[in-house]
């Protein structure tokens, strides 16, 4: 019976081995695939933050064409009023 208990004990300890093992690669591969979302992520905030200067960029050339429509409307009505 000891014999048998030893051979498991020894079979058990051998199989812990190895288990721990495969610890480092999968690590390995959660470190990887993290490093790939970070990377998605700040492609990702780029991307906005490019969309974001344009939206302010045309928001800005609607401003100015607003304004130049405003005194072109100031100004015709001054000719109509001269008229």
């Amino acid at each position: 019976m000891k014999k048998i208990a030893l051979t498991l004990a020894a079979a058990s300890a051998l199989g812990l081995v190895a288990c721990n093992g495969g610890t480092e690669a999968n690590n390995a591969a959660d470190a990887n695939a993290l490093t790939e979302n970070e990377a998605d992520a700040d492609a990702n905030a780029a991307e906005a933050a490019e969309n974001a200067l344009d939206a302010m960029t045309n928001a800005t050339e609607n401003a100015v064409e607003a304004g130049e429509n405003a005194l072109d409307a100031v100004g015709e009505a001054a000719g109509n009023a001269v008229d």
